[in-house]
């Protein structure tokens, strides 16, 4: 797992797991895992999921080539509103996309120690040796 800063901005947190050193076969089943993490947590709530592949084909969007499939799933940890701009930064996701050989889990990194120590360790508990 390494952390980042994506666009010189967004402060991101993201894996990348070679088919072979995954629990999962594909995004389906790599999502489904994940929500089942969001559904077992006390304070998490999950939201959805969005298909961001299937959605930008329909629009005819750009795709890289390499890229096989991406979804998020979207999720909250809120558990307090303390002003309106706590707004801005939920719910979460995480996003998973799929190449040939390999996934790339990301997010960005949540503004709640809580939250983004839950979310490493999820995204981290895909790998076979975790």
């Amino acid at each position: 797992m390494k952390q980042a800063v994506f666009m010189e901005k967004y402060p991101i947190f993201e894996l990348t797991l070679a088919k072979n050193e995954c629990q999962f076969a594909n995004t389906a089943e790599i999502v489904a895992e994940l929500t089942a993490k969001v559904e077992a947590h006390p304070l998490a709530k999950m939201i959805g999921h969005f298909d961001h592949y299937a959605h930008t084909q329909s629009i005819d969007g750009e795709i890289n080539p390499e890229i096989k499939d991406a979804q998020h799933i979207v999720f909250c940890f809120g558990t307090k509103i303390p002003n309106a701009q706590v707004m801005a930064v939920r719910p979460r996701s995480i996003g998973v996309t799929e190449f040939a050989d390999y996934f790339v889990i990301a997010f960005l990194e949540p503004p709640m120690p809580v939250a983004t120590e839950a979310m490493i360790g999820w995204v981290k508990s895909l790998a076979k040796s975790a």
